[in-house]
């Protein structure tokens, strides 16, 4: 192998390489297994990573490390922390994320899953039987199920360009997400703040629009409400996906879309937007289905 006429003698321990030959590489120190581990962004498949194009924010160096920075919400399903990623020879580049994790068979309890899953297709049939017997094996196989489902369904709704955080990964039953905030504090859910007769009118037609964008695909949230919503600013985030139904493939997608406009509009009309009428958005939505 030759460089600019340069031609180094493998036999020779004593030459010196040509500077076309020398490499830059860097140590870094040991993580805290306490705390902290090593970025698993390169130890994930491709199609288990965030779509592209990818926000710039997005930490992707093989010298990562992640750093726990506490719980931020438990929940019946699944836990969500802080995870902080950053490269220490750029900590300028650091980033927090929202850390979903999906409890274990013994700390969990899927209570509405087999309304939400009527008409998946499941890829090995071993699975399926496993989740009807609801043996041992069939819990574990819920877990990660509805962990991919969430995954697939925040991938799907971005590139949709849905308001749901961006996906970053998913590693088994983790999925690491982008952490939706407000003046560098977690955002809180629309059900506890009290917004302004302007900015409700406009949260309501955010909202309009997104439930439109999902009909049109097919798809219905199943469990929209206040509570599965952050409010950003000036602008709604949806969260929470892992039941997201079919619309036309699960024999009760209708029955959920009509429940999903019940529990909004609801919150709505309490906060003293009186348009906001069920009937009226289950009929606008409709139109769009079709």
């Amino acid at each position: 192998m030759t460089s600019q006429g340069f031609t180094p003698d493998p036999y020779d321990p004593q030459h010196d390489l040509h500077p076309d030959f020398t490499v830059d590489w860097t140590t870094y120190d040991d993580v805290d297994d306490g705390t902290q581990r090593w970025s698993t962004w390169l130890s994930v498949e491709p199609l288990s990573r965030g779509p592209e194009p990818r926000p710039d924010w997005v930490v992707t160096s093989q010298g990562a490390v992640d750093t726990e920075l506490g719980i931020l919400k438990t929940g019946k399903e699944a836990d969500v922390f802080l995870l902080e990623r950053a490269d220490p020879l750029e900590p300028d580049k650091a980033v927090v994320m929202a850390a979903k994790r999906y409890r274990s068979t013994e700390h969990r309890t899927f209570h509405r899953s087999a309304g939400y899953t009527e008409g998946r297709a499941m890829k090995r049939s071993r699975d399926e039987r496993a989740l009807k017997r609801k043996s041992t094996f069939g819990k574990l196989v819920a877990s990660g199920e509805w962990a991919t489902s969430e995954w697939d369904a925040l991938k799907r709704f971005w590139s949709l360009g849905l308001p749901v955080p961006y996906p970053v990964q998913i590693d088994g039953t983790e999925i690491l997400m982008e952490w939706i905030t407000v003046d560098g504090d977690s955002a809180p859910r629309l059900a506890q703040t009290r917004p302004e007769p302007a900015l409700l009118a406009s949260y309501f037609d955010q909202l309009r629009d997104a439930m439109a964008t999902m009909v049109q695909s097919g798809i219905v949230h199943g469990d929209l409400s206040a509570y599965n919503i952050l409010a950003a600013g000036d602008r709604l985030v949806i969260i929470d996906l892992p039941q997201i139904v079919d619309l036309v493939g699960n024999t009760n997608g209708f029955d959920y879309l009509m429940r999903d406009c019940t529990n909004v509009c609801a919150w709505f009309r309490q906060k003293g937007l009186e348009a906001a009428d069920e009937q009226e958005l289950f009929g606008d939505l409709m139109a769009h289905a079709f």
